[in-house]
């Protein structure tokens, strides 16, 4: 038997010493790694502490934007022109709804709801979280509304959502000047980023596109407000924390009459032109329609590319406003064209010269016709305006040659914009030698003048520059401001909108019995004459074109109520050869004259300014299709003051134009 090996005896003092070093050492590591978590537990408790909170309250409070209410517009005797209608939408929670398809497949055949919009809806499903809402149809009938509100019960997960959308009731009576709202695109974007306002619009949908709803977008628009909600980590809102309401925009009064509005569409039907009236005693428009118009409402929901392009091709080009676009102004410039002979002493009120049927110049064989063929014979002032004679107009702009025209011209208005408060104002044309030769890099002709003197050439004004003009012959040199807005409730934000063209606002009732604030507007600096008097003779001039008989305009205003003047226009679009004969029967149609008139009433102390542009007309002139307008929009002012008052409440016999229907 092998002994056994003999253990060694260990030294317990080295492996004593050796365990406490590796117990210190892992003390210290320990301690070192508590003081390095004590460290981070105290910046993010103390140092960092709002920091922290901050973000994680970001990460759990979210704050979304409410969309304010748009401000209402009324015109000038509170009557609604643009309002927010409540819309109904069809809305589905995918995650309440256990067999989708079969389900939108259900509702869809009980609602008519179209394959289009269906297969849209499913492809607007894949992007959106499953507890969030998804649109399956917008815009519900009222029966479709109520035959779902029945049916509910049998469809868990759908349910109908009300918002306001923008709905012009008057449709397209109005569109020419409130414009109108729709989708915000990317060059909204663009512009709201670079003037800093894309937070206030985080929630809006529209913005004012053209007319009064985009001149005024800052007003009518409003403040954002904001809702804090509690949100889980998967985005699900738990609840609400605050709520920060939004401020509603300002509603806006107009100075627009909607009755005289009214008229002016019935007068114009059938016709392409503008009508503009417009108050002498403070520059507030009364009507201001373009035919043919469209019906705003198409646009505020998105409209379709078929009813775009219809309007986008159609020869009448309904798209434009007419009413501040240019037309050669033809005869009605030749009552400031006698002013300027008088003031110039060119001319005076008994300087006479004879009328053949046509004007010449010394050694050009070119001849200037008169639009009566045989002549006026002997006209002084009174007459030529009175009958439009040419001759005399083309033998005074002769004398006063391009310069001294377009220089007056250019102070009563034409050439420039209006300041009317809408964008999509024009300038209009007033032609010179400096305009022609940076126009077309070409000399100014006297020949041109000649026809500058009854408003051809090259000449073009708009209706509302021409009632701007006459408002201001009216005034005898005073200068009224065109515009729209009468009134609103906060006049502090328009005086910087406005830049400031406003001075002063006064607060009072409206007949409603809203707090309104009244805007009063500066007034341009005042047209001087040499000779005062020589306001009247062109005045008296106008007044005898209406009220003589045989005047231009006497057959128009035969038997009027009020004492009313005006001067008739006829304005030539294609050019003729020296022996050719205009007969609008045989001419296309884009190629007939334009009709044109300016009107005012009463005589000595003006109310409204009337001035009217029919374009291609079949037969006649400015005294036969212009004229006649302009006296149903001033039967239709003088007539409601008398019989209801200052109020000019709903007239019955107007009735019929009332029945505007909401378009689809």
């Amino acid at each position: 038997m092998a002994p056994r090996r003999r253990i060694a005896i260990r030294n317990h003092s080295a492996e004593a010493n050796l365990f406490a070093r590796r117990t210190f050492i892992a003390f210290i590591g320990v301690l070192m790694v508590l003081l390095l978590l004590f460290s981070n537990i105290f910046d993010l408790e103390i140092s960092s502490y709002e920091k922290y909170q901050t973000r994680s309250n970001s990460n759990r409070i979210k704050l979304l934007p409410v969309a304010p209410n748009r401000g209402l517009i009324y015109d000038r005797n509170g009557v609604l022109l643009a309002e927010n209608k409540a819309i109904y939408s069809l809305e589905i929670i995918p995650e309440e709804v256990e067999d989708i398809k079969t389900s939108v497949a259900e509702v869809s055949a009980l609602l008519e709801i179209s394959q289009e919009k269906q297969q849209k809806f499913f492809k607007a499903l894949k992007r959106k979280r499953r507890f969030k809402p998804v649109e399956l149809h917008s815009r519900l009938s009222d029966q479709q509304v109520a035959l779902f509100s029945v049916n509910q019960h049998k469809f868990p997960g759908f349910f109908i959502d009300a918002r306001l959308k923008r709905y012009y009731p008057f449709a397209d009576l109005t569109t020419h000047n409130l414009g109108y709202v729709a989708r915000i695109n990317r060059e909204d974007v663009k512009k709201l980023d670079a003037q800093g306002k894309s937070e206030n619009y985080a929630a809006t949908h529209g913005i004012g596109k053209l007319g009064i709803e985009k001149y005024y977008e800052d007003i009518l628009h409003g403040t954002i407000g904001h809702q804090e909600v509690e949100i889980n980590n998967q985005g699900r809102i738990i609840r609400t924390l605050n709520f920060t309401p939004p401020v509603p925009g300002k509603d806006l009064t107009l100075t627009l009459d909607i009755e005289l509005q009214m008229i002016a569409k019935r007068a114009l039907s059938g016709k392409r032109g503008a009508v503009v009236a417009m108050d002498p005693r403070d520059g507030g428009i009364l009507a201001m329609y373009s035919n043919p118009s469209y019906d705003g409402n198409l646009f505020v929901h998105g409209i379709s590319s078929k009813n775009y392009s219809k309007l986008l091709n159609s020869k009448n080009l309904p798209l434009i406003n007419r009413s501040i676009q240019g037309y050669p102004p033809a005869s009605t410039v030749k009552p400031f064209m006698a002013l300027l002979g008088l003031e110039e002493e060119v001319i005076t009120p008994q300087t006479r010269i004879w009328d053949p049927g046509w004007y010449q110049m010394k050694g050009i064989d070119n001849k200037y016709r008169d639009w009566k063929k045989w002549g006026h014979g002997w006209v002084n002032l009174t007459k030529a305006i009175e009958e439009s004679c040419n001759v005399y107009f083309y033998n005074l702009a002769y004398k006063l040659g391009i310069n001294r025209i377009s220089t007056m011209m250019e102070k009563f208005g034409f050439g420039d914009y209006t300041g009317v408060d809408l964008h999509e104002e024009t300038r209009g044309v007033v032609p010179s030698v400096g305009w022609k030769r940076a126009r077309y890099n070409q000399p100014w002709y006297t020949g041109e003048t000649i026809s500058v003197g009854i408003g051809q050439s090259y000449w073009t004004v708009s209706p509302l520059q021409l009632t701007q003009a006459t408002s201001i012959l009216v005034n005898k040199g005073e200068i009224k401001i065109p515009h729209l807005l009468m009134a609103t409730s906060d006049s502090q934000q328009l005086a910087s909108q406005d830049q400031g063209k406003i001075i002063k606002s006064a607060e009072n009732p409206d007949k409603q019995g809203r707090q309104v604030e009244t805007i009063f507007y500066e007034n341009k600096p005042p047209i001087k004459l040499k000779n005062h008097d020589n306001w009247q003779l062109v005045l008296d001039a106008m007044h005898n074109t209406v009220q003589r008989p045989g005047a231009t305009g006497y057959n128009a205003f035969k038997g009027s109520t009020y004492d009313a003047a005006g001067k008739t226009g006829s304005a030539q679009v294609a050019r003729l050869g020296q022996d050719e004969k205009y007969d609008a029967e045989t001419t296309q149609e884009h190629k007939r004259d334009n009709a044109m008139f300016i009107a005012f009433a009463p005589y000595e102390n003006p109310e409204i300014v009337v001035a009217v542009a029919i374009e291609n007309v079949a037969k006649g002139g400015g005294a036969t299709n212009a004229a006649p307008v302009a006296r149903q929009i001033m039967d239709q002012y003088f007539g409601n003051r008398v019989i209801l008052g200052k109020d000019k409440n709903k007239h019955p016999q107007h009735d019929d134009l009332y029945g505007v229907q909401e378009s689809d």
